[in-house]
């Protein structure tokens, strides 16, 4: 029987309608979700504008600490449990979604480290006639309102970083998940509210069409919003941000990697492997183009083929799957689509290449797909890796950086120089030497640069980006 969940905004008129939760895999239903229309922005905030703004009401340091040590002890009670649910909503595989929970309890943790670690500065003072008899202190205030919308890839780390952080430092949080994948949200803000956090301070909104969540983001009482999504959602609700509003935008890449001639292949196929398959694709800082020297192209992506055409695709809530679906029937149209595009224009398809049912795409590896084809030039999201040869380094470098799209980048070598190159010259945020692109821990920045965002994520870097370091200045003779 399908579970019901109900409303997350205190005070809200009845529901404006019914979000249908199904399963990516098989269409089985998994719940039905109460949605929330123009009515339910306003009273959500209202109620965390009035919290913002009344600070006496604000929660202490103490209290926050003690929620968010309650919350993680929690989600390791329930660790298998969310994780099983977690697989079930976004197509994760479980394995991959039990290590997804962990990390998110760990966010929990890096919180509560941050918070006890980072409280302010001492300016320097006195230095001139001009400052004499003066400290300066800073103390960090809330920033305001936060407004969070989170994607589907990871149904309960992304809320974590979004929303913990805002708890952590004692913004009021209203969080709209990506309708595909709600749950795992709306149980972890219960989560927050059986430890101790009052249900005003965070809150959910399922939306029920698209104008709801554009007028809740854009509204003047926001005073930060964080999204995770597509470039053209994320910069385009950017525009129509109130003067003022801070934010912070994670989108997509088309993540590199270069294989120089001293790679260890065996290494780099390994991890490539991992990194361009992993989640289906469906992450930002997925591999999806590897280029190889030309006289290795063929047979590192013949290898890599091989490798692929194992990897076991299917349920995502059983242990030995290894590849899930894809998180609509519609995505696996799409990236077909492309493949078929990239094959007809001249790429070599080395494996997959066919949909093995409407949830589920196969791993392909394609070898010299033309560079103006769309697995060439836009985000791929899906299961589909490209080989490229090349003859000299710093043109495969020259075509890394050669998209608009810039996030987390990979050179494979064992020669210290070669590393230092490609760190110094490849277009990215993040330089990963003999691992893959999608490498990340949660306490790291993690940020998109040019049109893969804005700003820096990670957990630390996003609570001072919630933060305003509010500083006093006292004058007085005997200082």
């Amino acid at each position: 029987m399908a579970q019901h969940f109900s409303l997350m905004i205190p005070g809200a008129p009845e529901r404006a309608g019914i979000e249908t939760v199904k399963a990516p895999y098989d269409g089985s239903v998994i719940a039905d979700v109460e949605t929330g229309n123009a009515q339910h922005v306003e009273v959500a905030l209202a109620t965390a504008y009035g919290l913002y703004r009344d600070r006496d009401a604000w929660l202490p340091l103490a209290e926050r600490i003690a929620i968010l040590e309650r919350a993680a002890a929690i989600m390791t009670e329930r660790h298998a449990e969310l994780a099983v649910e977690a697989a079930r909503e976004g197509g994760k595989p479980l394995p991959d979604s039990q290590v997804e929970v962990t990390r998110a309890i760990d966010g929990m943790h890096i919180c509560v480290e941050v918070l006890r670690n980072e409280q302010g500065e001492v300016i320097p003072m006195g230095m001139a006639p001009s400052s004499a008899h003066r400290l300066a202190v800073t103390r960090k205030e809330p920033v305001g309102v936060v407004v969070a919308v989170s994607a589907f890839n990871h149904p309960l780390n992304l809320i974590v970083h979004q929303v913990a952080a805002a708890v952590a430092v004692g913004c009021p949080v209203i969080v709209k998940p990506a309708n595909d994948t709600p749950l795992s949200c709306l149980r972890f803000a219960q989560i927050l509210h059986d430890s101790g956090l009052p249900p005003e301070w965070c809150q959910v909104l399922v939306a029920s069409e698209t104008p709801v969540a554009t007028k809740l983001v854009t509204d003047s009482r926001v005073g930060f919003f964080s999204f995770i999504g597509s470039a053209r959602i994320g910069w385009m609700l950017r525009s129509q941000l109130a003067p003022g509003v801070r934010c912070a935008l994670e989108h997509g890449g088309a993540a590199p990697a270069i294989l120089a001639d001293d790679a260890d292949i065996d290494l780099a196929l390994r991890t490539i492997l991992k990194g361009g398959f992993y989640h289906a694709g469906q992450v930002c800082v997925s591999v999806q183009r590897v280029f190889v020297p030309a006289n290795r192209a063929r047979e590192f992506a013949t290898r890599l083929a091989e490798e692929a055409a194992k990897l076991k695709i299917g349920d995502p809530t059983l242990a030995e799957t290894e590849v899930g679906p894809l998180i609509r029937h519609a995505e696996v149209a799409r990236v077909h689509e492309w493949v078929t595009q990239a094959v007809k224009a001249g790429a070599e398809r080395l494996s997959g290449g066919e949909p093995i049912s409407e949830s589920c795409y196969p791993c392909t590896v394609l070898l010299d797909p033309p560079a103006d084809a769309k697995v060439s030039t836009l985000e791929v999201f899906g299961p589909v890796v490209c080989v490229y040869g090349y003859d000299d380094f710093d043109a495969a470098i020259a075509r890394a950086n050669s998209l608009p799209l810039s996030f987390q980048a990979s050179i494979y070598t064992s020669n210290l120089d070669t590393a230092m190159k490609a760190f110094k010259h490849l277009d990215a945020s993040a330089v990963m030497v003999n691992d893959h692109t999608a490498f990340r821990i949660d306490g790291m920045p993690f940020a998109g640069l040019r049109e893969s965002g804005l700003g820096v994520g990670g957990i630390p870097y996003t609570m001072e980006d919630m933060q305003v370091n509010k500083m006093l200045v006292i004058n007085s003779p005997e200082i």
